[in-house]
């Protein structure tokens, strides 16, 4: 079997189990422990297997038995189906000629190690192994079989009936390797190889379409089988990818293209869309709607006869819920994140951060993420007994320390985006009066006021040097002003509440 038959052998070996383990580009090994209550007996299903393989195209020797060791024997050994009962190994490989050997040690499964055993330690029965070799030649690589005929065995039962001390004592430890081969004992536990699965959907279109509408039922058709496959493999999406290739090709556009795009198959231009998800989520409807948001903010600027569509995995989430809180943000919420970019602009949308400045009313915006828990207050985890079980009445000081104490309370700021601009009265240096354009602000005179708090940086770079006054009106609100002096204007920062 040529090279490029193997990764079909090798599909054909995970079409019925998950636990495959490769040992060179002819052999295979799977447990198939957990297919008796879906296709029958171990024989029904080799023949399952035979007819699959016959199907792709493949002549293929099957063994079926308890270790791993007995089953890739026979399986290079026998034509056909072999089914060996449990127990009954040794029997079964004793007149299979010594040479077996050869292809044993050649192939990967002979480089781990011996198994090793706790002495009387009760072992439970090995489940069954179906080894899936295809009729070919295996040139042999380790010099076994010669050194053994010297010694006159000629078949795997010769070796296994020799006494394992004075085997080991004429031709060393791996004698004793060659003595567990020949007896069909199992010599390591079965170690399946990961398959980095690629969960990605493509079409082809036989007419260009344009809009999202059309684009819509594309990207449901696309979207619903990888989801079904994302359920079955318990995996989560937390980016999805949208590839369009655009029936544009690059020479037929001029040199400014947008940066997300690049050269597909035929030198077409593609329009490409990575949209990072919250939590990981596999509903196609909110994937969809994602991907229908994104592409409105970032439309395609020719038709499309092409989609791709791939999601990068991680492992489903198990959810420890509490009583007050989620353990990850919802996917309703992640369909209103992306609504409000879509409206406002992706980058007007997310948290506020802090920066690393005096600026007054400096920050960041950064990617939306709520925290997991609530924050620990005094009404979730009450202090001095207040609530705590076996109090049938809270005391009355209890009681009230849950009361906000009015003389502690603090004033916040509310700032206005942006700041209005304000016509100031000044006397003796201190404001007077204040007066605004702005619609609901009336102004008026000045009662009291607090400042100046003067500041100033960046002189570098967009810098600022103003100084912020508090001030209270005779209706009694209470404003911060600001001048700026680079600006020579006066302006009404926020709202004091």
């Amino acid at each position: 079997m040529d090279d490029r038959r193997s990764p079909i052998l090798v599909q054909l070996a995970r079409d019925f189990s998950p636990r495959v383990e490769t040992h060179d580009e002819r052999t295979v090994t799977l447990d198939i422990s957990g297919l008796g209550s879906l296709i029958g007996e171990p024989r029904a299903i080799g023949e399952e297997l035979r007819r699959s393989a016959a199907d792709a195209g493949l002549r293929v020797h099957i063994a079926v038995a308890a270790t791993s060791t007995a089953a890739i024997l026979l399986a290079h050994a026998r034509a056909g189906l072999t089914v060996v009962p449990c127990g009954e190994e040794a029997a079964a490989v004793a007149p299979l000629p010594i040479d077996l050997l050869d292809r044993l040690a050649a192939s990967a499964y002979a480089a781990s190690p011996l198994r090793r055993d706790k002495p009387n330690a009760p072992s439970a029965p090995p489940a069954p192994i179906a080894p899936v070799t295809p009729i070919a030649p295996v040139a042999p690589i380790a010099p076994v079989a010669p050194e053994l005929k010297r010694w006159g065995l000629r078949t795997l039962g010769d070796l296994a009936s020799l006494p394992s001390s004075a085997l080991s004592a004429r031709l060393g430890p791996p004698a004793l390797r060659w003595q567990k081969w020949a007896r069909g004992e199992e010599m390591r536990p079965l170690v399946p190889a990961g398959v980095a699965e690629q969960f990605e959907e493509s079409l082809d279109l036989e007419w260009p379409v344009e809009g999202l509408e059309p684009l819509s039922f594309v990207l449901a058709r696309l979207l619903d089988p990888l989801c079904e496959r994302l359920e079955r493999c318990d995996r989560g999406a937390v980016a999805l990818r949208v590839t369009l290739t655009l029936v544009t090709s690059a020479s037929a556009r001029s040199a400014t293209a947008e940066p997300r795009r690049s050269l597909g198959e035929g030198g077409r231009e593609r329009h490409e869309r990575v949209i990072e998800l919250p939590a990981p989520m596999r509903d196609a409807r909110v994937l969809r709607t994602l991907a229908l948001l994104d592409l409105e903010s970032h439309p395609p600027l020719e038709a499309i006869d092409r989609v791709t569509v791939g999601v990068d995995v991680t492992e489903g989430r198990v959810l420890q819920f509490g009583l007050f809180a989620r353990a990850l943000p919802s996917d309703t919420l992640a369909t209103l994140v992306a609504r409000l970019g879509a409206l406002m602009g992706g980058d007007r949308v997310g948290s506020p951060a802090l920066v690393d400045t005096y600026r007054p009313g400096a920050f960041a915006m950064a990617k939306f993420d709520p925290p997991r828990t609530f924050p620990n207050s005094r009404l979730c985890a009450p202090e001095s007994g207040a609530l705590r079980r076996g109090s049938p009445k809270p005391s009355a000081e209890a009681a009230q320390s849950l009361i906000p104490n009015p003389r502690s309370a603090v004033s916040v700021l509310r700032r206005f985006r942006s700041a209005i601009p304000a016509r100031v009265v000044v006397e003796q240096g201190r404001p007077a009066r204040v007066t605004t354009d702005r619609r609901g602000f009336g102004g008026g005179r000045i009662e009291r006021c607090e400042g100046p708090w003067r500041s100033s940086g960046d002189w570098w770079k967009n810098g600022w040097n103003c100084d912020e006054w508090d001030v209270a009106l005779s209706d009694g609100t209470a404003y911060r002003l600001s001048q700026a002096h680079d600006q020579g204007a006066w302006f009404l920062e926020g709202l004091l509440d």
